[in-house]
């Protein structure tokens, strides 16, 4: 059996492991590496244990506006997919229970709002009302 996410440091194999993966990914890969360098990449992890922290755990601390972050990246409806794709993976290769089931389905319901938020953009030119 495997364990359940219950501390910052089940968050951290999770984060650590997920980006892994993306960096050596064909299809997102590519778009992290182009803008986030070897030696950004640290800061970005703890920003990522600290985000995922507060989702799943309740944990205060994240401070951030990730989708203004991420909307004038070049990514589209396929690599939303491949992030899902990738974290579910992910999920499943090292945890299960409660928590772990949560991060899937927060793992969805984040990247639909970020997709439709950009679609959103996209189509209008202007941000969504809702920062997110």
């Amino acid at each position: 059996m495997k364990p359940d996410i219950t501390s910052r440091t089940e968050i951290k194999q999770l984060v650590d492991q997920f980006y892994q993966k993306v960096r050596e990914d064909d299809l997102i890969g590519p778009i992290f590496n182009e803008r986030i360098k070897p030696e950004a990449w640290p800061p970005h992890l703890e920003k990522m244990y600290s985000f995922w922290s507060m989702v799943l755990l309740g944990e205060m601390g994240y401070r951030g506006h990730p989708f203004a972050k991420h909307a004038p990246l070049p990514i589209d409806h396929q690599h939303f997919s491949r992030w899902l794709e990738l974290f579910e993976e992910t999920v499943n290769e090292h945890f299960e229970g409660k928590i772990a089931d949560l991060a899937v389905l927060r793992s969805k319901s984040i990247g639909g709002v970020f997709e439709s938020k950009l679609e959103h953009l996209r189509s209008t030119g202007h941000f969504p009302l809702i920062d997110s």
